[in-house]
């Protein structure tokens, strides 16, 4: 049973929580270098900590997918530095 594969609906629905998780780790790294507040820029790191696990765990069940959005090996370049 370790061969278990996603429906296509629930490959769809995690699809969409990686985008969310992705867009939600990216915005508070960039917050943080406009926060001053110490404690709050603690607890913003915390969140991209637990954001980068729980989109590594995600990754993982993605793999699951039938199908998959193939990742283009050029990926742009930031443009804060």
């Amino acid at each position: 049973m370790n061969n278990q594969v996603l429906a296509a609906h629930e490959s769809l629905e995690i699809h969409e929580v990686l985008n969310f998780k992705t867009l939600c780790l990216a915005k508070s790294k960039l917050m943080q270098g406009l926060v001053f507040d110490q404690e709050l820029r603690a607890l913003m790191q915390k969140d991209v900590q637990q954001s980068t696990q729980a989109i590594a765990e995600l990754q993982a069940v993605y793999a699951k997918a039938p199908f998959q959005a193939p990742v283009p090996q050029n990926r742009p370049t930031p443009i804060i530095e």
